[in-house]
This record gives C-alpha cells, structure tokens and sequence, in this order.
C-alpha cells in the first residue's frame, strides 16, 4: 500500500515537472540573418557565411579571365559535384552550395550546369520523352552543354575540449578543377572557430 502511494506521488510530481516545462516553451520568429549559437555546432550562420566568402573568392579569382581569353569571351561552364562531410557532425554542403549556385547564376558569370540526381531525372525524363512525347516536343539526347569545370570540396573539422570548455574549429575546401585538363585551377577554404562553455 505504501508503495503504491508513493508511486502516485512521484507520478504526479513527475506530470507537473512535464506539465510546467511544456507550458513555458516560447518560440519567437528571428532573421535569417541574424546569428544564434545555441548548441555551438554548425548551423544556418556558419552555412551562410562559408556562402557569402567562398562565393566572393570564386567568382572575382583570374580563372575566369584566363578563361575567357581562352575561349573568345565564352563564359565558363560549371557543374558543382561532391562535398564530402568528414567533420566530427552532421554538416548537410547543399545549404551553403545552393547559395554559391545561385551567386553563378545572378551575376552571370558562369554558367552552371545540373550534376548528380538531377541531371540522371532529367535525362530519365528525356529517355521517357522519346515514346511519350510528340516529335515536335520531344528533347533529343546528346545536346547538353558540357562543363568546363569540377566544384568539388570537403568540410573538416577539429575538437580541442578540457573539462566543460571546447574550442571547435571548421574548415571548409572548395576546388574548382578543369575537366579537360584536370588542371586546378582555384582553391578557396573559409575556417570557422567556435569557443564553446557550459
């Protein structure tokens, strides 16, 4: 009996501790801008950054010049290939990849072609266009616009910790490589460093 009693007393206690703490969780919309660190991993801010630096590095670089005295004013063609991930955390490239993709496409001074999942969807629709769709319509294979160049590139990561303190440190890699030639023709990093105290 005592027993049971005291299990109904911890259950309840237990209920108002879940209760209180539900009842006061807030959340308040902020600006994507705005930089947050809570946890001290990667996250929106770190991403954006990394963006806004290796995009400003890539696309003011001489490569662009060599290129277009190269090939009578035709602007470069790129195809952003694979980040590899071998930081100590789940970092997913394609948020701050998408924002140097989009950087290509403003200022116009590449051109940037699909790589990966999605150029294999738009050639299955191709392949699939050429029995479903009127000859008129139909987008013939062999007629896409080949890259120049390779964006390829890794994201590291250290962890120096002692007792409740750490210091993280990221770095992320880019390379730009010339198909043709597999001549690297640009390197940008951008390295983070987070203190961390609990």
């Amino acid at each position: 009996m005592k027993f049971n009693n005291l299990f109904t007393v911890a259950a309840i206690a237990v209920s108002g501790i879940l209760i209180t703490s539900c009842a006061t969780r807030q959340v308040t919309r902020v600006s994507t801008d705005q930089t947050i660190d809570i946890s001290g991993s990667w996250n929106n801010s770190d991403s954006r950054m990394v963006a806004e630096d290796l995009t400003g590095k890539i696309l003011t670089a001489n490569w662009i010049n060599t290129h277009l005295e190269q090939h009578q004013g035709q602007r470069p063609t790129v195809i952003v290939g694979f980040v590899q991930n071998k930081s100590h955390e789940h970092i997913d490239a394609e948020t701050f990849l998408k924002d140097v993709e989009s950087s290509f496409i403003q200022t116009q001074k590449v051109r940037l072609v699909q790589g990966g999942k999605k150029r294999e969807e738009l050639r299955a629709e191709k392949e699939d266009q050429q029995t479903n769709a009127t000859v008129s319509s139909m987008k013939k294979f062999g007629l896409e616009n080949g890259a120049d160049y390779i964006l390829q590139g890794s994201i590291n990561s250290i962890v120096d910790a002692h007792k409740r303190q750490k210091v993280v440190y990221y770095q992320v890699n880019l390379e730009l490589t010339n198909i043709q030639t597999n001549e690297v023709v640009w390197i940008g990093e951008k390295k983070i460093a987070k203190y961390v105290k609990n």
